[in-house]
């Protein structure tokens, strides 16, 4: 199949809240299958077609990392308020210290990211990222022959370019297609201190201009997706030892990130929310292109979608996200918890997850006429806020999620509280006590923090070299691991003196069954009895 009948093939047939505080004690929401409760908690989300953060997410891309979608992101540019900053990233859980080939894009693949400007569940614009393999020489086993001090340094062995091209669709056919960006040099892996000492100076570097306006990067990149990870040891360790750490901490994955002005993205001002989502294509043996991984908003397919399901939800299209919609209007996050911990579930069908995940939210990120499907859904129009609030709309912060999606966001607690009812009055504030990233993003684009090294990763020896962020603190302390909670319905937002301890953790894809922690529960209420 060539590449235009793919396109052709996926372009479907036919046509305020308040910061609440964490008064009550608790949480230990555990369940995040290779994504995190907030993947189960985004359990509404799922009916997005394969969209998930997908660490891992699914049986068949589990073994295909290079093609396997971790994150998609899409906001206003908060230092360029007229552009729109489209990211995403592949390779989940790439070991800094991993050579000695480290990390590269496929070169089989073709990387898309899908704008959908009028609602209809199908791409308008897709922006195509293809790599190419250089080495300088077959004669050695290293990566870099000596220190790297810029990206064309004759030191760094092998190095990898890339080109974008920009397909315009229309009528689900391919209309005209031009290249935006042209043999351009990727980011190479951090190997580490002794050879690349000014990595920032290689991560300049790699930021370059596009034909049409806006910037283009691509590259290695700190994974921004901040999360505890930690209830595949029976929960936490048994008994929640082992909470509220950024389990991705350290971790890198192979980014791209494309800012363009938003005039080039939305069908006019008059309507400006687009719906983006990206899929992976894969040469396959008939010399055609297979898809291997779809992803739009975070934490669908590893904790909602039963195994059966998984790979053709990676395979799928968001037009046709009907088939999955049960997962949506019934999701089993919430019948789980409210059989293992009471916590009673909101009445069905959940129309309200529909919205936030489906169709967008009336008068702010949803479109006219607009077809239920899995995406991001951004308003143009809403500019960025100089203070963004990790909890986004649920905090009052409409220009965050799932207004799009900020890398600052907290998709783990947005998606858990709304999964739990948070939009129907069913006010709680439920989380994983992981509340931002373990490194601190930057001010200006690409906006990624840069890649850990080999020197300092979670192999590396820890002699002084632990990575702390401005953004990280508190991140690995076990006592606020505990601390995020249930507010009783009828407490308002004053302070309670109840302690709820929850330990919640969702199906996987290899059926997780969610795990309760009665006895840590009955403690907790019995100290609380007696005033401790």
């Amino acid at each position: 199949m060539t590449a235009t009948a793919q396109d052709e093939k996926n372009a479907r047939p036919g046509k305020g809240r308040r910061r609440r505080h964490r008064t009550v004690a608790v949480l230990a929401c555990g369940s995040l299958a290779t994504a995190g409760i907030a993947g189960a908690a985004a359990g509404p989300l799922a009916v997005r077609s394969a969209q998930a953060s997908s660490h891992r997410e699914a049986p068949q891309i589990s073994g295909q990392p290079e093609y396997d979608t971790t994150d998609v992101y899409a906001y206003q540019s908060p230092d360029k308020p007229d552009t729109t900053t489209l990211t995403v990233n592949w390779w989940p859980f790439a070991e800094p210290a991993g050579g000695p080939n480290f990390y590269k894009f496929a070169t089989d693949a073709q990387y898309d990211v899908h704008v959908d400007s009028d609602g209809d569940g199908q791409g308008d614009l897709i922006y195509r990222w293809t790599f190419k393999d250089h080495y300088r020489s077959g004669d050695t086993f290293l990566y870099n022959t000596g220190q790297v001090t810029s990206l064309d340094d004759k030191d760094l062995n092998y190095y990898q370019t890339y080109d974008i091209d920009l397909l315009r669709l229309k009528d689900q056919k391919v209309v005209s297609s031009s290249k935006i960006a042209d043999d351009l040099t990727a980011a190479p892996s951090n190997v580490g201190k002794a050879s690349m000492p000014d990595y920032q100076k290689l991560r300049d570097q790699a930021v370059r201009p596009v034909a049409g306006g806006g910037q283009t990067f691509a590259g290695q990149a700190d994974d921004p997706f901040f999360l505890d990870l930690r209830a595949f040891d029976l929960l936490y360790g048994g008994d929640l030892s082992e909470v509220g750490r950024d389990t991705l901490k350290g971790y890198n994955v192979q980014s791209v990130a494309l800012q363009v002005p938003t005039s080039e993205l939305r069908q006019s001002a008059a309507q400006p929310v687009i719906g983006v989502w990206s899929t992976t294509q894969r040469r396959n043996a008939s010399g055609g292109w297979s898809q291997v991984s779809r992803l739009g908003s975070p934490l669908v397919n590893e904790l909602v979608v039963p195994v059966k399901d998984k790979d053709r939800f990676n395979a799928s299209a968001p037009w046709n996200d009907a088939q999955f919609l049960k997962y949506v209007t019934d999701p089993e996050l919430a019948r789980l918890i409210e059989k293992i911990y009471g916590i009673k579930a909101p009445a069905l069908p959940r129309k309200d997850l529909i919205q936030a995940f489906l169709t967008g939210i009336p008068k702010l990120n949803q479109p006219p006429n607009v077809r239920p499907a899995e995406a991001l859904r951004l308003n143009t129009s809403i500019r960025p806020t100089a203070q963004p609030k990790r909890l986004g709309v649920l905090d009052g912060d409409n220009a965050g999620y799932p207004n799009g999606r900020r890398l600052t966001d907290d998709v783990v607690d947005i998606s858990l509280q709304v999964v739990e009812g948070e939009l129907v009055g069913q006010k709680n504030d439920l989380g994983d006590a992981v509340d931002t990233n373990d490194l601190a993003f930057g001010k200006t684009f690409p906006y990624l923090a840069l890649p850990t090294s080999g020197s300092e990763g979670p192999l590396a020896k820890k002699s002084g070299a632990d990575r702390t962020g401005s953004g990280g603190q508190g991140t690995t302390n076990q006592s606020a691991g505990l601390r995020t909670g249930l507010r009783s319905q009828d407490s308002g937002t004053g302070d309670s003196d109840d302690a709820v301890l929850i330990a919640s953790a969702s199906a996987g894809a290899a059926g997780l069954v969610l795990i309760g922690t009665g006895l840590l529960w009955l403690r907790a209420n019995r100290r609380a009895r007696a005033g401790r």
